[in-house]
């Protein structure tokens, strides 16, 4: 198990912690990287990601920190790149996640993430009241992030999932789903990247399971994808929630340092 994670936010985006409560707990985790990942900013409004402003005071501290812990622990400053963060450099940081958590439907821009019933709502206004036509927009979506973002992660792939825990409100076995996955995978196994299995909405308490689902890591395991672990941190005492697990459900796929990727870059 790799003592890392570049899946982070603090208070400067919807994270619960400063940059140095994150530093400090993550050593004494025992890590030896962090990386932080910050939600880049975007042009409609958005109450959980960072400003332009926050941005560069986001770096700024982040760097002081890496200079602090250097030989002691390796600091990165990254950021989650959204599809329609266009407005970001991402040569500003260390490293950048691309996630997709908006599916856009003429000038609308609809949350994937926020709740069921915003899900609903997007898929009775636009997708016939299918959820599974909705989730198809989003993989349709996901397929593009890399080339969206230029991001060096494939963040929470199957994010559309996050509030059906058990296929409670749409059928991931559908076939119509299933092939919507296979082909954003297909494209996007192509460039190399790492996919996140990310522990995040089970440190939230809505899923039990992380992202991907396994079936989902199965294909992209026999397409030649690897894998790193993420908890998608927004508390520092989550860090590391639910790595062991993650590890050991995971074991039979290749599981990468990030770390090792980074001083390679």
């Amino acid at each position: 198990m790799f003592k890392e994670n570049f899946h982070t936010h603090t208070k400067y985006c919807d994270g619960k912690n400063t940059v140095e409560e994150m530093v400090e707990s993550a050593y004494k985790l025992g890590f030896t990287a962090l990386g932080f990942s910050g939600h880049s900013y975007l042009d409609f409004a958005c109450d959980w990601c960072m400003t332009r402003e926050d941005t560069e005071k986001y770096k700024n501290e982040i760097n002081t920190f890496k200079q602090q812990y250097k030989g002691k622990m390796d600091i990165y400053c990254g950021t989650e790149l959204d599809c329609y963060s266009d407005t970001v450099n991402p040569a500003d940081f260390d490293f950048t996640i691309g996630s997709v958590h908006y599916i856009k439907a003429g000038n609308e821009y609809l949350p994937v993430d926020s709740s069921i019933d915003e899900q609903k709502k997007a898929a009775d206004k636009y997708f016939g009241g299918s959820l599974i036509e909705y989730a198809v927009a989003y993989f349709d979506i996901v397929a593009n992030v890399l080339d969206m973002t230029g991001a060096d992660i494939i963040g929470h792939f199957d994010l559309v999932t996050k509030f059906n825990e058990n296929d409670i409100y749409f059928n991931t076995k559908d076939t119509r789903y299933i092939s919507a996955w296979k082909k954003a995978v297909d494209k996007l196994i192509e460039y190399k990247k790492p996919f996140e299995i990310n522990t995040g909405a089970i440190a939230r308490g809505v899923r039990k399971t992380p992202y991907p689902a396994m079936d989902i890591a199965k294909y992209i395991d026999s397409k030649g994808g690897y894998f790193i672990v993420t908890s998608d941190c927004h508390n520092c005492n989550m860090l590391d929630f639910g790595f062991e697990e993650a590890y050991s459900n995971y074991s039979d796929f290749r599981i990468v340092s990030f770390s090792d990727i980074m001083r390679n870059k």
